[in-house]
């Protein structure tokens, strides 16, 4: 297949000439001489090797080619302002740690789901993937504990998380290598504040599993504070020592954030 040196600038002059079959009308839209109107069409036609408009005097035609062009040019620009413009039930992608969506992120969903026409597609995943898929588009919006600021994205603080020992009966939080542990991965918060580890772990990547367990006396675990239901009867350490963690929102660098993507921000600004 001939491969052809396409100037797309003169697209528009061919487009406008031939909805108004008239080279003076479509000068006039766009602000140029009629002359070179007629010129842009004549570059066009040598780029494409085919002619697209018939002239006369009294009269302009298109030809075959011509009408086909016109054709798939007018679903082009319907396209293009879909993608632009189009932003009724919008889909915005959503990346996010597992914890924040099985406790904070839920009110959320539910505010934005009666407030808005657009939908989410929210997806769990890991701090390192969350980050690389959001610098290569896939996400739209991210929420993490990492503070990106880059070229291309940047985060917005949104609150501290706290870590907190829980267990169904009292414990000494010194000793908490004495009982079981339940873990959420090998990076989980028991590893990094105890030396000495206890001799059974159960690791469950479910924050509510987690609790559930606990709550069945089954072992001791580190959650988010903002994760453990106030009436649950658990008893609930503060931890000494540990460094502040903070929740972030982050997005792609927008000069404007779009429409769709402000109306998920304000929502959560509010909570």
């Amino acid at each position: 297949m001939k491969e052809i040196s396409l100037d797309y600038r003169y697209l528009k002059a061919f487009m406008i000439t031939a909805r108004y079959l008239n080279f003076s009308k479509a000068a006039q839209e766009l602000n140029i001489a009629q002359s070179a109107v007629s010129r842009q069409i004549k570059l066009l036609e040598e780029s494409v090797g085919q002619q697209l408009i018939v002239r006369s005097s009294k009269k302009v035609l298109l030809t075959e080619k011509g009408q086909s062009l016109l054709k798939e040019l007018a679903s082009l620009e319907e396209k293009i302002q879909e993608i632009f413009f189009g932003h009724m039930n919008k889909t915005i992608k959503v990346g996010i740690l597992h914890g924040l969506l099985e406790t904070w992120f839920n009110d959320v969903m539910v505010d934005f789901s009666n407030q808005s026409l657009h939908q989410l597609n929210v997806e769990v995943s890991f701090l390192e993937d969350l980050n690389m898929k959001l610098h290569n588009g896939k996400y739209d919006i991210i929420f993490t504990t990492e503070n990106i600021q880059s070229e291309i994205v940047s985060s917005l603080k949104l609150f501290e998380e706290k870590m907190v020992l829980i267990s169904k009966s009292e414990i000494n939080p010194k000793t908490a290598h004495e009982y079981p542990w339940i873990v959420y991965s090998e990076q989980d918060h028991l590893f990094q504040l105890y030396k000495k580890r206890s001799k059974k772990i159960i690791v469950v990547n479910s924050i509510t599993t987690i609790q559930k367990l606990v709550k069945k006396g089954v072992g001791i675990a580190i959650v988010p504070d903002h994760t453990v239901d106030k009436d649950n009867l658990l008893n609930v350490y503060e931890l000494k020592g540990q460094a502040k963690q903070h929740i972030h929102l982050s997005t792609l660098n927008f000069k404007t954030m779009p429409d769709y993507l402000k109306s998920l921000v304000e929502i959560i600004k509010k909570k």
